[in-house]
């Protein structure tokens, strides 16, 4: 299993596709197929059937995945950055590259 440096409620910044520069929290992180899924991005439309009789079906607009190479993690001063692992007080924590503050 691959280890990430983004995981969820992270706040991201799209750098490649049709919603690039566009910043959003992750919501979910689909760790075998390298896939995020960034709130209020990458806008997909779904339809649903009717699930009784006489109900209507349903065009839902569901946020689609992006591969996780194409985000990249806020800092809160830096914008989109990389970030390092280091260890703090016997911690892991992740390190802006830039600025070298705590992400």
């Amino acid at each position: 299993m691959n280890t990430f440096k983004i995981k969820k409620g992270d706040l991201v910044t799209i750098i490649a596709g049709k919603d690039k520069k566009r910043t959003g929290k992750i919501l979910r992180v689909d760790r075998v197929k390298n896939r995020v899924i960034v709130e209020g991005c990458n806008i997909i439309k779904k339809t649903q059937k009717p699930r009784q009789q006489g109900e209507k079906g349903a065009i839902l607009e569901l946020e689609g995945s992006l591969h996780i190479s194409n985000v990249m993690l806020n800092c809160s001063k830096c914008g989109p950055v990389r970030t390092a692992f280091n260890f703090k007080d016997d911690k892991k924590v992740r390190v802006c590259k830039k600025c070298g503050g705590v992400v």
